[in-house]
């Protein structure tokens, strides 16, 4: 408990008298994005984030916990995809006056649902590609245009982002994968938040070890 108060994923201002940093979940009303507990966003509102999602769209955006999205990010989603097997790609099917019907959504890109691991770090102006698969613990350079999956715990960055380097060795991502720390309690996470920030990392290592 800080200043008397417990984390609360339910409320939308987790920073009194801020309204620039909001807990996103509580926000959501459209069914088709899912976002896990204390994920956040630099901003006052998060689905106007999330571009080309319809009432009709196919896909999903599903984001997990703890993640910190930063102001100017970008979801891009599905719909924003036009005809790509014919001679043009110009949506006449959606303006008034043209004599096309809706495509079969055979003929259409779909990449299927976004989906973003736990505890990811967006950073500012990053743009998400449709169907992208982004790993637990990834970092996502500012102004990053992510059209491919990312690796759990790598740093990628540019257009297109490529990998830059893996945040820790594979035997400490392994750990941190099998231990999952955002699944836990909000008491037991509390108690290991010594841990979680600890720039030790064979101490880390070791503590989590003894706790699984």
């Amino acid at each position: 408990m800080k200043n008397g108060k417990n984390p609360d994923p339910n409320v939308i201002h987790p920073v009194a008298g801020y309204d620039k940093e909001i807990y996103v979940k509580p926000t959501i009303t459209n069914p088709n994005i899912i976002v896990g507990d204390f994920t956040y966003i630099a901003d006052s509102e998060f689905e106007s984030h999330v571009t080309n999602f319809y009432p009709w769209s196919r896909d999903k955006l599903i984001i997990g916990k703890f993640c910190q999205i930063a102001a100017g990010v970008e979801f891009v989603m599905n719909d924003a995809n036009h005809q790509m097997n014919a001679v043009s790609t110009f949506p006449f099917y959606t303006l008034e006056g043209w004599e096309m019907n809706t495509p079969d959504p055979s003929e259409m890109p779909f990449k299927g649902n976004t989906v973003i691991g736990n505890d990811v770090w967006i950073g500012q102006n990053a743009v998400v590609l449709p169907g992208v698969h982004i790993g637990d613990g990834a970092i996502i350079g500012a102004n990053s245009i992510v059209g491919s999956d990312v690796d759990p715990y790598t740093i990628v960055v540019g257009n297109p982002a490529k990998p830059l380097r893996k945040r820790f060795d594979d035997d400490l991502i392994g750990l941190l994968l099998k231990f999952k720390w955002w699944d836990k309690s909000i008491e037991e996470i509390n108690s290991l938040i010594p841990i979680l920030t600890c720039s030790e990392l064979e101490k880390v290592r070791k503590e989590i070890e003894a706790r699984l």
